[in-house]
């Protein structure tokens, strides 16, 4: 019953978000994904429906886990490939999720890596 209560909670949050956030094909949305095993996350253009760049923890020469450190990892690599993409500022879609730990060390990476958000 209480995770059942904490799931809902955190898609009312996503709702509440996405209903302000939107990204197009200049400033596209970043939205970043958080398992319990892996990381996910995608450079997405709402107007068209597309994604434009992705990454995530799974494949198999990145060996990456779901903690700080994978994330940094993680974050240095979307900037590579939306820097690739031509991508130059997004907007940042922490999915409902706090700004410290995994999805801080993400967004500093990102930041470092050259995307402006």
């Amino acid at each position: 019953m209480k995770l059942e209560k904490k799931k809902s909670l955190l898609q009312r949050r996503r709702w509440r978000i996405r209903k302000k956030i939107t990204g197009t094909a200049e400033r596209p949305r970043l939205a970043v994904h958080f398992s319990n095993k892996h990381i996910y996350a995608q450079c997405i253009d709402d107007d068209q429906g597309h994604t434009m760049a992705y990454v995530s923890s799974v494949a198999k020469e990145g060996g990456l886990k779901a903690n700080a450190e994978g994330a940094t990892a993680l974050g240095k690599q979307i900037a590579e490939k939306a820097k690739a993409a031509g991508i130059e500022s997004v907007v940042f879609d922490r999915s409902g999720r706090r700004y410290h730990g995994c999805v801080k060390s993400f967004a500093e990476a990102a930041r470092e890596g050259g995307l402006q958000f």
